[in-house]
């Protein structure tokens, strides 16, 4: 069986987006006992270079409720052979004893005041996944070059030390230290700060159900709804128990839909609950659905709750502040391939708004920048329904969103007015923004490079399109070369991003599409959004024009026939 050993055994597992991230099996391109041992070891080595005192701050290890009988490697399991290695060392380590959701690893990095904190998960990836996910000393996942520099480390010290294997010493070290509970309660301590209608979340008669997808939330949303003085969401009993085998779904991530949210949605309508709350696996990220009068459910997209957060975020923030505050400390941010909706509102508001490149760990580092420099972060998102309220945590919180959705929901009954209503009143006011994200697999890296290769030489050598079908091009973005057509000196003001790919391009009559590559799985991902102004209000005219132009970026620039590529299956 060459070609499989060569699979397994010849390359080596690096950092993408969200960190380490494979099948757990056998191989070093796997996740399993040793190529974690190997990543730990390197993480230790680069640490000691970079503190002097890390072995009086200590580093933070969290872990999901992952597992794999065949091989018998979980969350749990490599969890504590991480906290093994830094334990043989004399390191102090602070291990959950028991599963949490992944923001409370940045969380409890920053109040602890470690070096840096691991978090054992794959969230809503498949069964067979799982990953190791890296933060720094500021909170926020690991950017450039701290990533290249640890993957080095872990190049020169591949061989187990003594003790790494020995995982005992979670028992018997008295380095090991277990911040469950402190770390719980100063979160909900902290979430505190982002609720603003307690007294009237206490009497609201709105229903929520609440799925924690087999995965870590159940106990954790409950625990914070108590803290917003509301009574306690309705869990999905066949789902609020950890099951790595995530029974009920076809696959763990909430983001799939209405398809997915099945046991939910029916549990939602038998219990007379208008409003479904979804967090995925590893409770990072939150999905959201809403009852219509029709007798519809409408899953709202992430970009449609950005926008409703935005807002809310805001107006709280407006009822609130004091007299010398100024709009101008007000920042938002998102990432490059979710909604312009923030930029829209902020234009008219007054506040900043800022763009990063895809993944949350660009926008936890830049917010940690501003708020060294004293200014204020009300909200920050990416599409793929990852949303940031307030600064207490800096990456996505599935746990503290579902609860200021709620809020949320409560003060709009107040006034008879639905989450949908509330949207297209924001839409109203700020402009209509019309997405649409969807993605093809491809498992071949090469077709990958071509089909971006041609673009970038598209009529001649080094020539971008101009038109896409018949639509005019006012303006292309290349991350990958660092290309930017907008600027005057035609250079990218987002960081070059050589090692995956990704175009935008900013159409004639007001379209945004980015393609490009995910960096956790075989995907070419589409984003395509209509910003529109708010004296445009034909919905259906909006749609029909950004349904056309995704045919023809799909058409033309993909060409799904031709490069073989699978289309996304709903």
């Amino acid at each position: 069986m060459n070609k499989e050993l060569r699979d397994r055994l010849c390359c080596r597992m690096t950092f993408g987006t969200a960190g380490l991230r494979s099948a757990m099996g056998a191989g070093f391109c796997y996740i399993n006992d040793l190529t974690v041992i190997q990543s730990t070891q390197g993480m230790y080595k680069y640490l000691e270079r970079c503190f002097s005192n890390f072995k009086q701050r200590g580093f933070v290890v969290g872990y999901d409720t992952r597992g794999q009988v065949t091989s018998s490697c979980s969350s749990q399991r490599l969890a504590k052979l991480t906290a093994a290695v830094l334990l043989a060392k004399d390191v102090p380590v602070y291990l959950f004893s028991r599963y949490v959701p992944t923001p409370f690893v940045p969380y409890a990095v920053q109040e602890l005041k470690a070096v840096a904190g691991v978090m054992i998960t794959a969230s809503h990836n498949r069964k067979e996944d799982n990953g190791y996910k890296v933060y720094w000393e500021n909170g926020a996942q690991i950017t450039s070059p701290h990533d290249k520099e640890i993957l080095k480390c872990i190049e020169e010290c591949v061989e187990p030390w003594n003790g790494s294997w020995n995982d005992n010493l979670v028992d018997t070290s008295p380095l090991k230290r277990d911040p469950l509970q402190d770390i719980c309660r100063r979160y909900m301590e902290d979430l505190k700060k982002i609720c603003f209608y307690r007294e009237l979340n206490s009497k609201t008669t709105l229903k929520f159900v609440h799925t924690s997808f087999h995965g870590v939330g159940h106990d954790y949303v409950q625990l914070a709804f108590q803290v917003f003085g509301f009574k306690p969401p309705i869990p999905v009993p066949e789902q609020k128990d950890p099951d790595p085998d995530f029974s009920t779904v076809k696959c763990p991530n909430p983001e799939e839909g209405e398809s997915v949210l099945e046991l939910s949605l029916r549990l939602a309508e038998k219990e007379n609950a208008r409003i479904v709350l979804a967090t995925d696996p590893d409770a990072d990220r939150l999905a959201v659905a809403e009852l219509q009068e029709n007798g519809d459910w409408k899953v709202f997209t992430g970009n449609e709750l950005a926008a409703l957060f935005g807002w809310w975020m805001f107006d709280c923030w407006k009822k609130n502040k004091s007299r010398n505050t100024d709009v101008k400390n007000i920042y938002m941010l998102a990432t490059t391939v979710s909604s312009k909706i923030l930029k829209a509102i902020a234009l008219k508001e007054g506040f900043h708004f800022e763009e990063t490149l895809p993944g949350f760990k660009w926008i936890g580092s830049r917010i940690k920048d501003l708020l060294e420099n004293g200014k204020e972060v009300l909200f920050a998102f990416e599409e793929s329904i990852g949303f940031l309220c307030g600064t207490s945590v800096l990456d996505k919180d599935g746990v503290s969103a579902a609860v200021v959705v709620a809020e949320m929901a409560s003060y709009l009954e107040t006034m008879n007015i639905t989450l949908k209503q509330q949207l297209i009143k924001v839409y109203e006011k700020y402009g209509y923004h019309i997405s649409k994200t969807s993605y093809f697999l491809c498992y071949d890296p090469t077709t990958i490079k071509s089909i971006f290769e041609r673009l970038r030489n598209f009529d001649s050598p080094k020539e971008y399109p101009k038109f896409c079908g018949t639509f005019a091009i006012l303006h292309i973005r290349d991350v990958t070369t660092g290309y930017d057509s907008s600027q005057p000196n035609k250079k990218s003001v987002l960081p070059v991003s050589k090692n995956s790919q990704m175009i935008t391009f900013s159409f004639q009559n007001g379209c945004v599409a980015t393609l490009r590559t995910s960096g956790t799985e075989p995907k070419i991902k589409y984003y395509a959004e209509m910003c529109a102004s708010p004296d445009q209000s034909d919905t259906a005219l909006l749609e029909e024009e950004l349904k056309k132009l995704i045919e023809a970026l799909i058409e033309n620039f993909l060409e799904p026939r031709k490069n073989g590529l699978t289309w996304r299956s709903v």
